[in-house]
This record gives C-alpha cells, structure tokens and sequence, in this order.
C-alpha cells in the first residue's frame, strides 16, 4: 500500500469485529485472529474510521477534543493507523 497522509479517506476494514467494552473499543483482526484494546483517544479515532473519513478531519476533531496540538494530532494519528493498516484493520478507500 502507498504512503498514508492526512489528505488519505481511510475506515475500518471488513476484516475486523469490534465492540464497545466500558467506553472502549476491542477490535478482533480477522486476518491474524488477534484481540486489539483502544483507550479512550484511540476508541474515538476508531469511532470516526467506522464510515470513510479524511484523516485531516479525524485530526481537527481530536484538537477539539483533547488538550492535543495540530502537529502532535497529526503525527500521533499517521503513526496510530500505520499500525492499524500493518495489522489490516483499516483500507483506504477512494473519495
């Protein structure tokens, strides 16, 4: 898969079973049959990848939503759904 930026459409792959435990997500991979966890940011971010969304847009919501700046957002996220695309839990999906 190619480089994944803030301008990507990126939502939850087909691959994957979640559910809201207590206020946080748990995610089963289907392709490694793996048990993910998500805390709070990440249960919100994971909310936001369950119908197409630009990643730009996930990030002005986590600055108004947590006590975050644009720049550490914005490179917590890229880094957060890296690893979510490596266990092929997200597919980028064209506008």
């Amino acid at each position: 898969m190619g480089s994944i930026t803030l301008a990507s459409r990126l939502m939850a792959s087909r691959d994957q079973a979640s559910a809201n435990v207590s206020g946080e997500s748990v995610i089963l991979g289907m392709k490694d049959s793996t048990y993910y966890g998500l805390g709070t940011v990440g249960t919100r971010i994971w909310e936001m990848l369950q119908a197409p969304v630009v990643l730009g847009d996930v990030v002005t919501v986590m600055t108004s939503e947590f006590d975050v700046s644009q720049e550490a957002a914005a490179a917590d996220l890229l880094a957060f759904v890296a690893e979510l695309d490596e266990r092929g839990l997200v597919e980028v999906v064209d506008p």
